[in-house]
């Protein structure tokens, strides 16, 4: 998906290729593995806010939010095309080719320790804040949570009586696992999945996107990692499994910016947009996005205006 806020030349500098352990759309949500992707590079004007996005719909989307919301009180804001996986992404922000980006907060707290053991909101906040490279901070939390699942179709979750993860654990050699490729190295993926549930899908499918759900819709996969507010789960029919040994934590949707950044100005419009900013407008946002194909752009200007931060 391109996105069509003005867009700061970000040149592509180098493809990586890193190795890591620790959570991922992880995609979004998750820690360490071998991913690829592009880091931007390239100088922007003093006082410009570079913001960048991973490569799936949603980061993309809050990317354009915090970027709509910089523009409409004065402070110049950038988007560019999405930049990668964590790992790549990260680099980019520290490197200093991006300056903000959307991020998920114990998502990011396993990359950065994989033997975290905090799960509510305001623990892993404050363990968070103590893991972070010394250039960067993150601003308020929002209320809005997107969490990586473990997701069956109903039809499965039928057949096999499911309910948990454990349930599914039970099946393992009869599983085809659906995600993006870096699911598979992360703690919040098959390492904390095998860890804490012993499940051991028979084969893994790397996909993205919308092709995790169809997969899934089409029994092309038994299992798949699919974000809580991705809108095919209620579209769909699909089944969450519930995971009581918390494999997956609170993912709440937090700002990490550069400190060099994150003046008071800055950090005011932008904690005002996590004021505003919950798990049912973050849905709808996204069903607007994927289902209905609405821009970025126009979906991110359009909640910048109703919820008075313009």
């Amino acid at each position: 998906m391109k996105r069509t806020l003005s867009v700061t030349a970000l040149g592509i500098a180098a493809s990586l290729a890193l190795a890591a352990c620790g959570g991922g759309s992880d995609n979004p949500l998750g820690n360490g593995s071998s991913t690829a992707g592009n880091v931007p590079s390239g100088t922007a004007a003093a006082g410009t806010i570079r913001v960048g996005a991973a490569n799936f719909p949603e980061s993309e989307l809050i990317a354009a939010i915090y970027a709509a919301a910089l523009n409409a009180k004065g402070v110049k804001a950038t988007t560019g095309d999405p930049i990668g996986a964590r790992e790549v992404y990260l680099k980019a922000l520290k490197q200093g080719s991006i300056d903000l980006i959307p991020e998920y907060a114990y998502s990011l707290l396993t990359f950065y320790d994989a033997s975290a053991t905090q799960t509510a909101p305001d623990a892993v906040r404050a363990a968070l804040v103590k893991k972070l490279p010394a250039g960067e901070t993150i601003l308020d939390a929002a209320a809005a949570q997107d969490s990586n699942t473990v997701t069956v179709t109903k039809a499965t979750a039928d057949k096999w009586h499911l309910k948990t993860i454990g349930d599914l654990a039970k099946h393992s050699s009869e599983v085809t696992f659906a995600a993006p490729s870096e699911f598979q190295g992360r703690e919040q993926g098959l390492k904390g999945l095998k860890r804490k549930y012993n499940l051991v899908p028979k084969s893994f499918r790397a996909l993205q996107g919308t092709a995790i759900a169809q997969a899934l819709k089409n029994n092309q996969a038994q299992a798949a990692n699919i974000f809580t507010t991705d809108p095919s789960i209620k579209a769909d029919g699909f089944v969450v499994l519930q995971d009581p040994k918390h494999v997956f934590g609170s993912d709440n949707v937090i700002p990490l910016i550069s400190k060099a950044k994150a003046t008071q100005q800055v950090q005011t419009i932008l904690n005002a947009v996590q004021a505003k900013l919950t798990t049912p407008k973050l849905a709808a946002m996204d069903k607007q996005v994927q289902v209905d194909h609405k821009d970025v752009s126009t979906v991110a200007k359009q909640f910048i205006s109703s919820n008075g931060l313009g």
